[in-house]
C-alpha cells in the first residue's frame, strides 16, 4: 500500500525570476532615459527620474515628498532633509541644478502648492502615487531603452548614484550617511562593494 502522505515537489516561487540586488544604471543608460523623457516632454517623469537618482531615497519616501520639502518659495533648494519611513531617521541629500530645473517645471505645469504632494496620484482615493505605481514607471523607462525590467527596479534608482559616489571617492562613511543607513555593514551589503572591489583589484593585478 502506498504512503498517502507521499511527498509532492512544488516548483519554487522564484523559478525563472531573477532575484537578488537589482542592477545599477550606467551613465549611458541614465542619459538615454533622460533624453527620451525630455524629447517627449514627459515633465512629471523627468522630475521623478532626476529626483529619484539625486535623492537616493527608498520608493516609500520619494512618493511622499511634498513641494515644501524641495522648494523654498519659488526657488528649488540645493539640499534638503527627509525623514525616512523605515528608520524614522532624517537623511540629507543634494539636489543638482538639472533636477531643480526639472522639478520646478513640473511644479509649474501641475500648478502645485507648497503643501501639495510633489507627485499627486491621479486616483482620488490616494493623495500621492504609490510605490507600485512608481515601480511600474521605472519598469517603463527600463523597457523603453531596451533593458530587461526584471533586472532593474526602484532600488536601481536608489543605488545608482550612491555606487557612483563610492567608486569615485571610496568614502564608505559618506555613502552610509547619504543612504541613511544606521550601520556601515548595511551599506557594504547594499552596494555589494566587497565583491566589486575584489574584482577590480584582480583586474589590476598582473601575473
Amino acid at each position: 500500500m502506498e504512503n498517502s502522505s507521499e511527498y509532492v515537489q512544488h516548483a519554487p516561487w522564484n523559478k525563472g525570476v531573477i532575484v537578488g540586488q537589482k542592477s545599477l544604471f550606467k551613465l549611458k543608460e541614465i542619459w538615454a532615459i533622460r533624453v527620451r523623457l525630455q524629447l517627449q516632454h514627459r515633465v512629471r517623469e523627468l522630475a521623478m527620474f532626476d529626483l529619484g537618482l539625486d535623492s537616493k531615497l527608498r520608493a516609500c519616501d520619494l512618493v511622499k515628498m511634498r513641494v515644501r520639502d524641495i522648494c523654498h518659495g519659488e526657488h528649488g533648494a540645493p539640499r534638503t532633509t527627509v525623514m525616512q519611513q523605515k528608520t524614522s531617521r532624517p537623511v540629507q541629500f543634494e539636489i543638482t541644478q538639472p533636477t531643480r530645473d526639472a522639478v520646478s517645471e513640473w511644479i509649474k505645469e501641475a500648478k502645485l502648492g507648497q503643501d501639495d504632494y510633489l507627485f499627486p496620484s491621479r486616483i482620488h482615493e490616494s493623495p500621492h502615487i504609490g510605490t507600485r505605481q512608481y515601480a511600474r514607471i521605472v519598469d517603463s523607462w527600463v523597457t523603453e531603452i531596451g533593458l530587461n525590467p526584471s533586472e532593474y527596479g526602484t532600488h536601481s534608482m536608489r543605488r545608482t548614484k550612491a555606487s557612483l559616489i563610492y567608486r569615485r571617492t571610496k568614502n564608505l562613511r559618506a555613502v552610509q550617511l547619504l543612504l541613511g543607513h544606521t550601520k556601515l555593514e548595511s551599506t557594504v551589503r547594499y552596494l555589494g562593494i566587497e565583491v566589486d572591489d575584489a574584482l577590480e583589484m584582480a583586474e589590476q593585478t598582473e601575473i
